[in-house]
């Protein structure tokens, strides 16, 4: 079989790649061929995303890998959720759109609840309350009189953003939409109760789009400025967490349309990055008071399937201490940093991960020092000590998270696939195995990569079920696997991690 090329736009919080992939009908290679900075502005007190420099990145990526291949079939883009952009008449942009750790959504959910109770609202949607929900950002605006929402003519989510610039086609595409709170699960369709009650203006959310649809053509004038020509535009699951899930390399319970009757997952994916989204793939949303009291989330899969999931801080705690302490004069490698936790004493301090104080960029190490003060525990004192503490913490939340996903299944979750950056975190995938005293499946790595292009793949008839994906995946990239080693030894620390999640506190 001719080799087929394609290439992936992955935009994350931290930089942006083109990846090119290459599939010879049995197995997937990737090659990395452009990487960049995605750094957000701070402009008049409000956190931006650079949308024309992701964009020149973007051509940037697709000229690069023209001069690579001569094959290229087609170019997908997948991003982070829940931030959106707005588009007036004659294809303005109105501004660029606002980052979501911004702090303009700060005490919005309880302006929102008085209009529509937040019972209701997780009714409708069952999606995971999270202060910078897409819903809360229009709301936000709403309540501030911008007058963008007056004269904006169509929303769309940053992914979407990118297949209208490249492509000229309007659409959102259902698992980035189903990040928004304004998309109802089970009817599979925009929620016209949040958006009246909200008054968020339902005119402005576009068509649906299903995931592996060809949006067109890329527009000519890029086509020329890039030098690729008969380059086609697809939109893969956009929302990149959706990718990476369908590059987990989980075979036996996979769902699909045909195949409804399947039990309940004994797996779990991990998409380990700057966010960790854990969760379980289902047939169908689970909406009911066990997952709205554990504040669970169902996001849209590939085949009609739902993301039951949870969105915990993640490795962005790392990364912002490694931020304030590079603006000290200390700038550390994540390879050092994590050789000098694993030398690091076990089981120091620990912290809730999703305590609101870790969510905005600032001074992450002072912020973990106020929280061990504030809970009576020592505050860690050097580099590896600190980052020791956030790893222990972070698979102590993954043991809390999958026990919860048990209850609401009612099977036990013997596995656990890491995939993504994460995954190469020797150090964590270990202690993850250990606190939740279940097998590691790490890898691969490029999961989202993967995903996008697996998903492009299967557009063009290349491929043809989900299934088939996971396949490939399977067939083209190693795992590493970690079991666990000395669970015993967490019995104490779960007891005291479970005191910090349970009593509430102000950290300064």
């Amino acid at each position: 079989m001719k080799t087929l090329d394609y290439l992936a736009l992955d935009f994350g919080a931290e930089s942006g790649r083109g990846v090119l992939g290459r599939f010879n009908g049995e197995t997937l290679a990737l090659e990395e061929t452009h990487r960049f900075l995605n750094e957000p502005t701070r402009m008049r007190g409000t956190l931006y995303w650079d949308l024309p420099r992701l964009f020149h990145e973007a051509k940037h990526a697709i000229r690069k890998a023209g001069l690579t291949t001569r094959e290229l079939d087609g170019v997908g883009v997948d991003t982070w959720g829940v931030d959106f952009g707005l588009i007036a008449r004659d294809d303005v942009p109105l501004g660029n759109p606002v980052h979501y750790r911004d702090a303009r959504t700060e005490r919005i959910a309880d302006i929102a609840f008085k209009l529509i109770p937040r019972e209701r609202v997780y009714e409708i949607t069952g999606l995971q309350f999270l202060p910078f929900n897409t819903v809360f950002q229009l709301l936000s605006m709403r309540c501030a009189n911008s007058p963008l929402l007056d004269i904006a003519e169509t929303f769309l989510m940053i992914p979407d953003l990118f297949g209208w610039l490249l492509s000229g086609r309007r659409g959102v595409e259902r698992t980035n939409a189903s990040t928004t709170q304004l998309y109802n699960p089970v009817t599979r369709n925009w929620s016209d109760e949040i958006c009246v009650g909200l008054g968020i203006p339902r005119s402005i959310l576009p068509e649906l789009i299903e995931p592996g649809t060809v949006l067109g053509p890329l527009d000519r004038m890029i086509a020329d400025e890039t030098g690729v020509q008969n380059l086609s535009v697809i939109a893969p699951a956009t929302h990149d967490t959706a990718s990476a899930v369908v590059a987990a390399p989980a075979i036996s319970t996979s769902y699909s349309q045909s195949n409804r009757s399947s039990s309940n997952p004994d797996w779990c994916y991990l998409s380990s990055g700057t966010w960790s989204l854990l969760g379980v793939e289902v047939p169908s949303p689970i909406i009911n008071k066990q997952t709205l009291e554990d504040n669970f989330t169902n996001e849209g899969g590939i085949d009609g399937t739902t993301r039951l999931l949870k969105n915990i801080m993640g490795l962005w705690i790392i990364q912002e201490c490694r931020r304030a302490w590079a603006k000290v004069g200390y700038d550390l490698t994540y390879d050092d940093l994590m050789i000098q936790a694993a030398n690091s004493p076990a089981f120091g301090s620990l912290i809730d991960p999703d305590h609101a104080s870790f969510l905005p960029p600032g001074d992450m190490p002072g912020r973990i020092a106020s929280y061990c003060r504030a809970t009576n525990q020592p505050v860690p004192m050097d580099f590896g000590a600190v980052a020791r503490c956030v790893l222990e913490s972070l698979a102590l939340k993954y043991r809390r998270v999958i026990e919860r996903l048990e209850v609401v299944l009612g099977n036990r979750i013997r596995t656990i696939h890491v995939v993504g950056g994460g995954s190469k975190n020797t150090l964590l995938c270990q202690l993850t195995a250990d606190a939740c005293d279940r097998i590691v499946h790490a890898g691969p790595v490029e999961a989202t990569a993967a995903g996008n292009i697996l998903m492009q793949l299967r557009a063009r008839g290349r491929i043809q079920t989900l299934e088939d994906a996971r396949n490939v995946v399977v067939r083209s990239f190693p795992m590493v696997n970690y079991v666990p080693l000395e669970p015993v030894r967490w019995r104490d620390a779960i007891g005291r991690f479970e005191e910090l999640i349970n009593r509430p506190m102000n950290v300064g």
